[in-house]
């Protein structure tokens, strides 16, 4: 599902699916190129703020582990750009197809 800039709106529907896992996928600067992935360690992104996102990332995936009883797994993305109001990269956009892809062949 598609979080959008406040995925934490989208909890209430992830409790009535009752996952065992949720993977987080967002944006991650991690001086790579444009659209390569990685799995981050939740620990990383412990006291960090994504401007992006009304609740920051440490704090949303503290609350689902906690308030859902699931495991939470984040895929970073590198972006291609960061700036304000621009689009998604071709390259992030190949990344993100390829992720779902990967993941719905093993759903």
């Amino acid at each position: 599902m598609d979080g959008g800039p406040a995925p934490e709106n989208q909890s209430g529907a992830l409790r009535r699916f009752q996952p065992d896992l949720i993977i987080l996928v967002d944006a991650a600067q991690m001086n790579a190129e444009p659209g390569a992935v990685a799995w981050l360690d939740l620990a990383a992104i412990d006291g960090l703020s994504a401007a992006s996102h009304i609740l920051p990332l440490n704090m949303l995936t503290r609350y689902l582990i906690h308030e859902l009883g699931c495991e939470v797994g984040l895929l970073g993305i590198q972006p291609a750009n960061t700036d304000m109001l621009e689009g998604l990269s071709g390259e992030v956009e190949t990344a993100v197809n390829e992720i779902c892809r990967e993941l719905s062949a093993i759903a």
